[in-house]
């Protein structure tokens, strides 16, 4: 019998299977707002047993990145709210990645009165794409101070808390991908020399806070991460104590009770294949759901769920152009080919017109 399109647990909440629609950047969003186009494209993917949104920011400062929406106002919280109903009326659970974009932005693509913020004064090698005035270098940031980092760990809570009220079953915090929370664990970005800078038991601290904070607002069942151990996206290079952090990560989040961890492999799209190593680590040491993503099929995820490799699985570029895959994958139909000129350009071409 098939694992992968029969009920899954996800702590209190029963999802309809064990597939995930993996959380995409679509930059629909304009003037940071959710609209009628992104509730129709959150509709036509609503088989999905989880539905993790496209990263959402927790404050203007966070917004790296044009036509990327937020969750800190009450206008923002209200077109959430719509999104989440008409997902729901599908049959599937929504978590809202929490993502601030730290380091990886530019002054054109924030807000008035925005600043772009990161652990250390080291701005990310590589471009970033702005409405205004197209490609530009990513911009530099100051680095955090405490008022910085105790101001950033409230909005992280508060969206936690405008994401439930949103109608969100809860929040997946994204600690991966190069953007802020990856910044502070990973030693090339930061390089503070505070209690927040030098050996793990530091860079990974503000991580850690931030998922104390977020689980003291809406409770630990609804408070998930993503991690990219071995990924390189956003200037985030290799290092030689990458394992030895991650499973000391590994460790710190099994204790705060996590309803889930989500592993990031990008190695199909040319990234550093993360080892199977790291990923029994995870599976061994935390107790909470794993999630793996990068690459998969249906056999590929059926294969992996019953060798217990993961509770669920996560698929991202299949559903932006088949928004019906788990009824495609569990009949064989063939699938549409994805257009990725049109991944993060207004309007409904290659969004919802598949």
């Amino acid at each position: 019998m098939s694992r992968l399109f029969s009920p899954a647990q996800l702590a209190n909440l029963t999802l309809q299977n064990h597939l995930v629609m993996a959380p995409m950047t679509r930059c629909r969003a304009t003037g940071n707002t959710p609209n009628a186009l992104m509730t129709e494209y959150y509709r036509q993917r609503a088989s999905a047993g989880l539905i993790i949104t496209e990263g959402v920011s927790p404050s203007p400062n966070g917004l790296g990145y044009p036509r990327m929406p937020g969750i800190y106002s009450a206008e923002q919280i209200a077109g959430w709210q719509t999104i989440t109903q008409a997902a729901h009326a599908g049959g599937a659970k929504v978590f809202m990645q929490l993502m601030h974009a730290g380091r990886v932005g530019h002054p054109l693509n924030l807000p008035p009165g925005a600043r772009l913020i990161a652990p250390s004064a080291i701005a990310a090698a590589g471009d970033i794409y702005t409405d205004a005035a197209g490609m530009k270098q990513n911009g530099a940031p100051a680095a955090m101070t405490q008022a910085d980092l105790d101001a950033t760990r409230n909005e992280f809570a508060q969206a936690a808390r405008n994401a439930v009220a949103a109608g969100c079953d809860g929040v997946e915090l994204h600690a991966a991908n190069g953007y802020l929370l990856e910044q502070f664990i990973r030693p090339n970005a930061n390089q503070r020399t505070d209690a927040y800078g030098g050996p793990i038991e530091n860079r990974a601290r503000f991580v850690l806070e931030v998922v104390d904070a977020a689980i003291a607002a809406i409770g630990k069942n609804k408070v998930g991460i993503r991690l990219s151990p071995y990924g390189i996206f956003n200037d985030m290079p290799l290092y030689d104590a990458m394992a030895a952090d991650y499973a000391w990560l590994a460790q710190q989040l099994d204790a705060r009770g996590l309803v889930y961890i989500h592993l990031v492999d990008h190695s199909t799209m040319g990234a550093p294949a993360v080892p199977d190593s790291i990923k029994q680590t995870f599976r061994s040491t935390f107790k909470g759901a794993l999630i793996l993503s990068g690459g998969y099929d249906a056999a590929r995820a059926e294969q992996d769920l019953a060798a217990g490799k993961c509770d669920l699985v996560a698929v991202g570029r299949p559903f932006i152009s088949n928004p019906d895959l788990p009824k495609r994958w569990q009949t064989g139909a063939p699938l549409n080919a994805v257009d990725m000129n049109t991944f993060y350009t207004p309007g409904a071409a290659g969004y919802t017109d598949y």
